[in-house]
């Protein structure tokens, strides 16, 4: 097997599975939410990087399950476990979620980077899967690296600097 790290790329609305050595990247997080579910003693995880928070209100036809937070988890979850994730093991790791623009309404639809981490956080839940740690919230955009050998999720925030939690 050839052991040299590659980076897979998560485009938006999408998301990846990767075993050690490789490690997982997304870029482009402002109000969505890279959510990276992971077995750290398998060295398997995946990224979803979600867009909203919840697929109900999407047409049904050609729906892009990656895209909404409670179709991706789903769909997350049983890749891993179909790539020798034990479900009991998983641990989960979030950023992203932030607030891009400033609204003068209060309406609760313009907030997608709360609302994305909370239906995360609630699917998550769901499944029992503890989130180990988390950057979310802010105004700025992030890129984030996770590695499965190390459990370590990278984050580069725009102005900030970068950050390993």
């Amino acid at each position: 097997m050839d052991d040299t790290q590659t980076v897979v790329k998560v485009g938006i609305a999408d998301l990846e599975i990767v075993k050690s050595p490789h490690i997982i990247r997304t870029s482009g997080l402002g109000s969505c939410v890279g959510a990276v579910i992971y077995d750290l003693s398998r060295k398997v995880a995946g990224l979803a990087h979600v867009m909203l928070p919840d697929s109900q209100l999407a047409k049904k036809s050609n729906l892009n399950e990656f895209k909404y937070a409670n179709t991706a988890i789903d769909y997350l979850v049983n890749e891993l476990c179909a790539n020798g994730a034990r479900k009991y093991a998983l641990q989960a790791k979030l950023a992203g979620g932030a607030q891009m623009f400033q609204f003068e309404s209060s309406n609760d639809l313009m907030r997608i980077g709360p609302r994305n981490v909370q239906a995360i956080q609630e699917k998550l839940g769901q499944y029992r899967i503890p989130v180990a740690a988390m950057d979310v919230g802010g105004n700025s955009g992030r890129t984030i690296d996770f590695d499965p050998a190390t459990g370590n999720l990278k984050i580069r925030t725009v102005n900030k600097g970068e950050l390993i939690i």
